[in-house]
């Protein structure tokens, strides 16, 4: 399956857009996500740590993805 990712902050530019799209198999995990988004993009690495989130909830490593899902990444913020 195919999903879009939005990204925010230094993930947009890492990703070099808003949003990006990324094949999936069946019953992928949030774990599986990330994994192969840093393989795409080994900037994400570097971050000091992020997030994903699906339908707007921060997620868990082992959630699953479904077709519909909205998935975000969310990286560090600071704040001041």
């Amino acid at each position: 399956m195919n999903i879009n990712i939005l990204a925010f902050g230094i993930a947009k530019d890492i990703f070099g857009s808003p949003v990006i799209e990324l094949e999936l198999t069946n019953n992928a995990t949030v774990s599986n996500i990330k994994y192969l988004l840093e393989q795409r993009y080994p900037r994400l690495k570097q971050l000091s740590s992020y997030m994903i989130a699906v339908n707007n909830e921060y997620a868990l490593p082992e959630d699953t993805i479904h077709h519909h899902d909205e998935v975000a990444v969310i990286p560090p913020v600071s704040g001041g």
